[in-house]
C-alpha cells in the first residue's frame, strides 16, 4: 500500500509496522513508523472556521500546550513528561477532561472552579479551537489543551497519581460490531485511569482520585461497567453495577441533548481509586 500522507497518519491500519530510518541502531528490532494498535478516533478535517482561526492565532500559545511527537501527528512521546505545576504555574487540584469536543464542559468547569487547573485532552483541532476562543472570552488561566491521543497520555505523559479527577463524556460508542475495538473504555484503560488518578492518603483522611464518565449508548454503558467494576485499583460509588447520578458540575452540552432528543439514555458512572 502506498505510504501514507502527514494528514492520514492516525489512520493507518494496525499491522502497518515499517522500521524507523532514523533509528539509532539499524542492526536492533526494527521500530514500527505507524501506530501498531487502533485508536478511539479517526482524523477528520482541520479546517477552522474565521472565528475559531483569529482566536487560535491570538491565544494558542496561552492555552495549548506543545507536545514533542513519536510516531503520528496525534502521538506524544514516550520520554516526556508534562510538568503540571510548571504549565499552570502553580500546584492545585487538577482535573483531566479525556475527549474535550468543543469544550463547553471543561471551559464551564474552569470558570466555575478558579482554584482548580483543568487539562483539556481532544485530537480535532476545531475543537480545540473553540475551546481556545471560550477560554480567551472568559480570560481564564487554569485552563491548558493537549492535542493528543488520550491513551498515551495516561500511559506516559501525565506524572502518576497527579491526576484528582478524569473525566470522560460521550466517547464515540462506534456502535458497529466491527469497529468496538477502537472504543476508549476497556480493560487497558481502566489499568491507565488507575495509574494517573491520586491514591487515597494512607490514613485514610483523604479518598483515591475520582474517574466520571458518561455516555448515551447503554450497551456501550454496560461496557464500562463490566470493564470497570472489574478494575483492582477502582472501587463503583454506587456499588457493583451501580450507576450515578447525573454529575452537576457537567454543563448541558448540545451533544448530550441530541442524545436525549434521540431517545436515548443518558448514563453516568462514577469510581474512586483504591
Amino acid at each position: 500500500m502506498p505510504e501514507p500522507t502527514p494528514e492520514t497518519l492516525d489512520d493507518v491500519p494496525t499491522d502497518v509496522t515499517a522500521p524507523d530510518p532514523g533509528a539509532s541502531d539499524p542492526t536492533g528490532p526494527a521500530r514500527p513508523r505507524y501506530r501498531t494498535q487502533p485508536v478511539s478516533f479517526v482524523r477528520r478535517s482541520g479546517r477552522l472556521a474565521p472565528r475559531q482561526q483569529r482566536a487560535w492565532d491570538a491565544h494558542r500559545d496561552r492555552y495549548v500546550v506543545d507536545v514533542p511527537r513519536d510516531v503520528a501527528r496525534t502521538s506524544v512521546d514516550p520520554a516526556w513528561v508534562l510538568d503540571v505545576p510548571g504549565t499552570f504555574g502553580r500546584s492545585a487540584r487538577l482535573v483531566v477532561e479525556i475527549g474535550s469536543g468543543q469544550g463547553e464542559a471543561v471551559v464551564a468547569a474552569a470558570e466555575r472552579e478558579p482554584d482548580t487547573d483543568f487539562l483539556a485532552v481532544e485530537v480535532y483541532t476545531p475543537g480545540l479551537a473553540q475551546t481556545v476562543l471560550r477560554a480567551s472570552q472568559r480570560g481564564l488561566t487554569n485552563l491548558r489543551l493537549l492535542q493528543a491521543n488520550a491513551a498515551e497520555v495516561l500511559a506516559t505523559t501525565l506524572p502518576e497519581g497527579s491526576v484528582d479527577e478524569l473525566w470522560v463524556f460521550f466517547p464515540d460508542p462506534w456502535h458497529k460490531s466491527r469497529h468496538r475495538k477502537r472504543r476508549l473504555v476497556t480493560p487497558s484503560f481502566a489499568a491507565l485511569a488507575e495509574r494517573v488518578l491520586r491514591a487515597p492518603d494512607a490514613d485514610g483522611e483523604r479518598p483515591g482520585g475520582v474517574l466520571r464518565l458518561a455516555t448515551d449508548w447503554a450497551e456501550y454503558a454496560e461496557q464500562m461497567l463490566e470493564v470497570l467494576d472489574a478494575a483492582p485499583g477502582l472501587r463503583n460509588v454506587h456499588g457493583p453495577g451501580g450507576v450515578a447520578p447525573r454529575f452537576e458540575g457537567r454543563v448541558l452540552t448540545g451533544f448530550e441533548r441530541k442524545g436525549e432528543r434521540a431517545g436515548r439514555a443518558i448514563t453516568d458512572l462514577e469510581y474512586v481509586r483504591v
